[in-house]
Formats: C-alpha cells, structure tokens, sequence
C-alpha cells in the first residue's frame, strides 16, 4: 500500500476557531449538566451569561453615547447582537410590557442540541441587558433548539405584571 503525502495543513480536517470554541462550550456544558446537574450547570453559565451582558451593554451604550437605552434600542440591541454572533433573532411582538423573539439559528449551531443549559447564556445576557435599561427583566425562554424545536422563542417581560408571573423563566432587577 503507497501512502500519499500530503502537508498536514493541506489536510481536509474539519477544525477552526469557531467550530473548537462552540465544541470547548459544548462539552464544558455538557460535562457540568453531567457532573452537578441541569440546574447547577445552568447556573454556571448564567454567572457567565451575565458578565457577558454587562459588557455588551456598556459596549452599545458606549457606541450610541447614551447612559441608557430606551426600550426601543432594547430590543434593536438584542436582535443586532445575536446577528453579530451569527442567530437569527427577529422581533415577533414588542410592546411597553414585552418583546417577544422568534430564532431561526442558534449561535452555537448544532452544538446546542441537547444542551438547554447554554441557553442561560440568552437568558442571562438578554435579561441583563433588559434589566439595566428598563429597571426590570423576566426571561422566558419558551421554545428553543437546544430541546428540540425547530425555531426558539423567547419573551423578555419588561414590567412584573400579571402575564409574566405564571411564565417559567429568570427574573432580572438593575443593579
């Protein structure tokens, strides 16, 4: 049997930043899920989650040079900063009490299958953001890819009002 040889970075290798970084996110996810359980891991990540907001945050308050956005820019802000992480994020409703989002692509692509806990990284840097700007955030992460569905759906309740009590999701309060 003859072996070609051919340069190793000639190889056809399926590997790059964003597909290593998705994985290291992946299997980090996966192995807290596996090791403390769904709650915990989903914990962890949401303490990541939030660093991760108040940084984007300052950085679009910074570039629109306002101490707050107002909840339009909210709104325009979540959906521009999945977009510039490669979702799909797109308004479905948005109201003075909610705005409700539909996603048709997960940043971490097929890498969320089966890992609801890094959807706590939505969760977190939405309601972050939400909050800081608004006083007040309730995440309600209705549908999403990780569990199966074929698009997520997420409302972000701006006022604890009636409608978000009941709703399963994460409370967020300024800070």
């Amino acid at each position: 049997m003859q072996t070609k040889t051919v340069p190793i970075h000639l190889l056809p290798v399926q590997l790059d930043r964003d597909l290593f970084l998705r994985t290291l996110i992946r299997e980090l996810a996966g192995t807290l899920e596996d090791v403390v359980g769904l709650e915990e891991a989903s914990g962890f990540v949401s303490t990541v989650g939030q660093r991760i907001g108040d940084q984007i945050n300052l950085s679009y308050r910074s570039a629109l040079g306002v101490e707050q956005l107002s909840k339009q820019q909210v709104a325009e802000v979540l959906v521009d900063l999945k977009r510039r992480i490669q979702g799909d994020f797109f308004i479905l409703e948005q109201t003075d009490e909610k705005i409700v989002f539909g996603n048709r692509v997960c940043p971490f692509a097929e890498k969320v299958i089966g890992r609801p806990s890094m959807c706590m990284m939505t969760s977190n840097v939405f309601g972050t953001i939400a909050a800081e700007n608004t006083g007040y955030a309730k995440v309600a992460l209705e549908q999403t890819i990780a569990e199966g569905a074929p698009e997520c759906r997420v409302v972000v309740y701006l006022k604890p009002q009636a409608d978000a009590h009941p709703a399963h999701g994460r409370e967020y309060f300024s800070g």
